[in-house]
């Protein structure tokens, strides 16, 4: 049975991270039965100083039949940890998430630099031009070094569309070899969602992300703001990235109509995301980019339509009743789909609802999505 090694910042039982941990979470799940998976990562949450609870650090933990983890704490998370655990671990593919993460991207490309397996780098979006908007002298900077060093000469990038394939070569250069792949969903049945009660002028609005500028939170809020319709409530889901990114948020909570009410509720489990979002009626995400978006995924998976930015690999979604994907320099588009929203009535809402489920089933039991992915490890 082929080993792959991954390696990334931060795995399960972590939750704070977003997308990677899940995609990781998912490929595992999907591949399980072909592959044996050997994952290196640290032992805290992202933004967190304690250890998950109930594993051995600096130890390899079975994590499932075929999985192992390794949790390595921060004083032990060094090159020399790095190199031994590659020196002694057996495997045929290495897989690495992201582009800029010292421990867990550059340095074992460093340390594999002359290792004959084949090597896959997931860029996660970190080439896509919106990515640049934070930190962009740094990157670029960054980026100038490693086209030096040739660190990703023996590498194939991982891209989950087209469009992130071609930045990753407008880069990285017109020859580098990119295997495009769409991230694995959640491997669950896709249930039939629990029918809410949609009332004309009422609206339960939720957002699963990071509050970061990244994911717009602002401009959800300032579309809010706007609202002349119904009475709507956002509840938030997700770790505070950036203090004084919320602290703004906060200022234009405080100056919300009455008839608009938001909710902070802290980080939530991965696992219970599914449960949660059916307690919505839609799910709003003015992201910046996403290269994926599984939480866009797992709402439409949960019969709850969307609104969110162009940004995103979901495209098209007003016409398939799913429902919108809105350009950021549009903000009065974003005003109207909340509004549009807020006045849709049971029959209609529910039209909207099961078409998003069985919308996210179609993709979800998509065998070529399986069969993209399964090319990553393909040594032939």
């Amino acid at each position: 049975m082929r080993k792959i090694l991954i390696f990334t910042d931060w795995f399960l039982p972590g939750t704070k991270s977003g997308g990677p941990v899940r995609s990781y979470a998912n490929l595992i799940a999907h591949f399980e039965g072909e592959y044996e998976f050997k994952v290196i990562t640290r032992d805290t949450d992202y933004c967190s100083t304690e250890p998950y609870p109930g594993i051995a650090c600096n130890h390899w933990n079975r994590w499932s039949t075929n999985t192992e983890v390794y949790y390595i704490s921060q004083d032990q998370l060094n090159r020399e940890t790095l190199k031994k655990l590659i020196d002694e671990t057996d495997y045929d593919v290495v897989y690495i998430n992201g582009i800029y993460s010292w421990k867990f991207s550059v340095l074992p490309l460093l340390l594999l630099k002359n290792c004959p397996v084949r090597i896959i780098v997931a860029a996660r979006g970190m080439l896509n031009p919106q990515a640049f908007s934070v930190k962009k002298t740094k990157k670029k900077v960054f980026l100038a070094f490693a086209k030096m060093l040739k660190l990703y000469r023996n590498v194939t990038f991982h891209a989950t569309n087209e469009d992130e394939q071609r930045y990753i070569r407008e880069i990285t250069g017109q020859g580098q070899p990119v295997i495009v792949a769409p991230n694995l969903p959640r491997k669950v049945q896709v249930q039939t969602p629990n029918s809410r009660t949609k009332k004309a002028n009422e609206l339960k609005l939720v957002s699963v992300a990071r509050i970061s500028k990244e994911k717009g939170t602002l401009h959800a809020l300032h579309a809010l703001s706007k609202v002349q319709t119904g009475e709507v409530t956002l509840d938030l889901y997700g770790p505070v990235y950036d203090q004084a990114y919320w602290e703004e948020c906060l200022s234009v909570v405080k100056g919300l109509p009455s008839r608009v009410k938001v909710n902070y509720k802290g980080s939530i489990d991965g696992e219970k995301v599914p449960d949660v979002l059916q307690d919505y009626h839609f799910f709003i995400m003015p992201s910046e980019g996403e290269n994926f978006g599984h939480a866009i995924l797992e709402a439409l998976s949960c019969g709850c339509p969307v609104i969110i930015s162009d940004m995103t690999p979901w495209k098209g979604l007003i016409d398939k009743n799913l429902g919108w994907d809105i350009p950021l320099n549009d903000p009065d588009g974003f005003v109207r789909a909340i509004e549009t929203a807020a006045k849709m009535e049971q029959a209609v809402y529910q039209e909207w609802s099961s078409a998003a489920s069985e919308y996210a089933r179609i993709f979800c039991e998509n065998p070529e999505v399986i069969a993209e992915n399964r090319r990553l490890f393909d040594l032939s």
